[in-house]
């Protein structure tokens, strides 16, 4: 599957346009990783538990994306948006989407 941000394809042409596809990822952070992003908040640093679930969730997003493409007969996706949400009443959630127009190319 060919997934780029642009609305093209070097040395491919698009010869159909199967629709927008989209992938969404919501995922809670665990008590454990929010004390230790309080403890980088206070004395400073990057927080390796936030990151490492912010990649996952960014790679599923995008594998989801790619599955529902295949599913409507597409081998590749442009347009790619990626967007990353906080949600819940304590900003305890994090939600990440990706979506394309699933297209034919050759």
């Amino acid at each position: 599957m060919i997934v780029t941000t642009t609305n093209s394809i070097e040395g491919m042409s698009i010869s159909e346009y199967r629709g927008i596809v989209f992938g969404e990822v919501i995922t809670g952070i665990n008590v454990f990783r929010d004390i230790g992003a309080g403890l980088r908040n206070i004395f400073g640093g990057r927080s390796a538990g936030y990151e490492e679930e912010l990649q996952a969730a960014r790679t599923e997003a995008l594998n989801e994306m790619c599955r529902r493409a295949e599913n409507v007969g597409a081998n590749a996706v442009v347009g790619v948006d990626i967007d990353y949400e906080v949600l819940g009443t304590d900003n305890g959630m994090l939600m990440v989407s990706a979506s394309g127009t699933a297209v034919v190319a050759g």
